[in-house]
C-alpha cells in the first residue's frame, strides 16, 4: 500500500494526517496568549505552576502570566526571572534561559500538543523562541543542529527564532505536551520550511 500524507493547515492549528490503515495525528492547539509590548531585561524563563482555582491563579499572575484550565488543573504560566514563585501555586517546572528575540510587540503563547506515538508535525519555524514541557510520552525535536528528546516531567529550551524543526511522538505512550513561546507578533507564527 502507497503511504500518502495530508496536512492541514489552520492558523494556529497544526495537524498531519497519515492516510495509510492507522490514521495518526499531531495536533497543536492554541491554549492562552496575550501580547504585550516590553519584556524585562536579563535572562528570561518560563515558570509553570498549578493553582487550586482559577481565581487564585489569576491573583497571582503578573503582566507576563497566563492562566489556563487543562485537564482538571489550573495552570500559570509566567514569563520572568529564575527562582521567582507565586503566592499559593505549586511549581511544576521552570525552563530557561529562552532564547531572546527584539520586536516591537511580543506574542506569549501556551500550546497543548501531542499525538500517537509516529506522529509528526509539518518542518516549520517560529519568529522567536519556543520551550516544551513534556506530560506525558516522550518528545522528539528535530533540528540542523541535531536531534534532542525530553520524557515525561521533563523540560526543553528550544532554538533561537527562524529554526526550521520538525517534533514528533516517539515515545511508546501517547505524547501530550505544552509548547511554551515568546515570539514576534508582527510576524506570521509558523511558517513552512525545510531542514537541510
Amino acid at each position: 500500500m502507497t503511504r500518502k500524507l495530508m496536512t492541514v493547515l489552520i492558523p494556529g492549528l497544526f495537524v498531519l494526517s497519515s492516510l495509510a490503515t492507522a490514521q495518526q495525528t499531531f495536533s497543536v492547539k492554541p491554549l492562552v496568549e496575550k501580547k504585550v509590548t516590553e519584556l524585562p531585561s536579563g535572562d528570561l524563563f518560563w515558570r509553570i505552576e498549578t493553582f487550586d482555582s482559577k481565581e487564585q491563579a489569576q491573583t497571582a499572575a503578573g503582566p507576563l502570566g497566563l492562566v489556563a484550565e487543562f485537564e482538571g488543573k489550573v495552570w500559570l504560566f509566567e514569563l520572568g526571572h529564575a527562582g521567582q514563585a507565586s503566592k499559593g501555586g505549586k511549581k511544576v517546572a521552570e525552563i530557561g534561559p529562552l532564547p531572546r528575540v527584539n520586536a516591537e510587540q511580543y506574542l506569549l503563547r501556551i500550546n497543548e500538543a501531542g499525538g500517537p506515538p509516529g506522529s509528526v508535525t509539518q518542518v516549520h519555524t517560529h519568529p522567536g523562541s519556543e520551550a516544551f514541557y513534556v506530560l506525558a510520552g516522550e518528545l522528539t525535536q528535530k533540528t540542523p543542529q541535531g536531534v534532542a528528546r525530553v520524557s515525561a516531567g521533563q523540560t526543553m529550551v528550544g532554538h533561537a527564532g527562524d529554526v526550521p524543526m520538525e517534533v514528533s511522538s516517539s515515545g511508546s505512550a501517547e505524547l501530550k505536551e505544552f509548547a511554551l513561546f515568546v515570539v514576534d507578533a508582527t510576524k506570521p507564527f509558523s511558517s513552512p520550511a525545510k531542514l537541510n
